[in-house]
């Protein structure tokens, strides 16, 4: 019989794994759209996944400076969504001026 050590690795294992394959259709999902907003769902997915990977790593490996890399990966993560918010919304903004520019004049 396995010991409990050896069972908690699995399942951390496994739970990785599963994590990886998540990742990689968010991945996918990020390249091929089809609109933006569903790029930006999938970037911010994939940002969380991450940082639950770290935080399996650090259950894991018994490492607890893991953690401080978890929470600083959410702090950028959060911030690179917002930008990539802010930066969709102007183009959008500008987009939808320039076309009542032309409709009007």
């Amino acid at each position: 019989m396995m010991a409990l050590a050896e069972i908690k690795h699995f399942v951390y294992e496994t739970c990785l794994i599963i994590l990886a394959v998540m990742l990689m259709l968010c991945l996918l999902r990020a390249v091929l759209g089809p609109r933006v907003a569903d790029r930006i769902v999938a970037v911010n997915m994939m940002g969380t996944m991450v940082m639950v990977m770290i935080a399996i790593l650090a259950i894991m490996m018994e490492e607890s400076y893991l953690i401080d890399v978890c929470l600083i990966y959410a702090m950028v993560s959060f911030l690179a969504v917002i930008v990539i918010t802010k930066v969709y919304m102007g183009v959008y903004r500008e987009r939808r001026s320039r076309d009542k520019e032309e409709k009007n004049g």
